[in-house]
């Protein structure tokens, strides 16, 4: 979206793709590594951390969305500014703020925004590793690794 469609993303954006990155990841050394019962879990364990995380950010940034006027918080910097100017203790907080455009929908397909497909997806790869630690719990205690 933001080479072809031309579209900046904002600070929630961006983490949303950060956690994207490390939910893919996750599923692609558990795939390379194929592990037994506990590594299996592990990995499970890992995707659902992940895609917790974006689901919560994407939330977040759907809520800043269709937030009641006066509601949303305001927007502040973008994500670049935040990270040079000051601390990462204090760049966080104001991330999750919201930045420029976090709060306007600039995209939509079948009714819900960027984020909101990023939130659909987020759920169901959590959805796939709560799947997937389950069957790993399930198989016999001898086969570990």
């Amino acid at each position: 979206m933001q080479h072809i469609e031309h579209l900046e993303p904002c600070p929630l954006c961006i983490l949303q793709r950060l956690a994207f990155i490390a939910t893919g990841l996750t599923g692609l050394v558990a795939a390379v590594h194929n592990p037994r019962t506990a590594g299996q879990a592990v990995y499970a364990g890992m995707l659902i951390l992940f895609a917790g995380l974006g689901a919560g950010i994407a939330g977040w940034h759907f809520w800043l969305q269709h937030a009641p006027h006066g509601k949303a918080f305001e927007c502040g910097p973008g994500i670049g500014y935040m990270l040079d100017a000051f601390p990462l203790s204090k760049a966080l907080p104001m991330i999750f703020r919201g930045s420029g455009d976090c709060g306007n929908i600039v995209w939509s397909f079948l009714g819900l925004s960027i984020p909101g497909w990023a939130l659909v997806w987020f759920i169901l790869l959590v959805i796939v590793g709560l799947v997937l630690l389950t069957q790993a719990l399930r198989q016999p205690k001898h086969a570990t690794s």
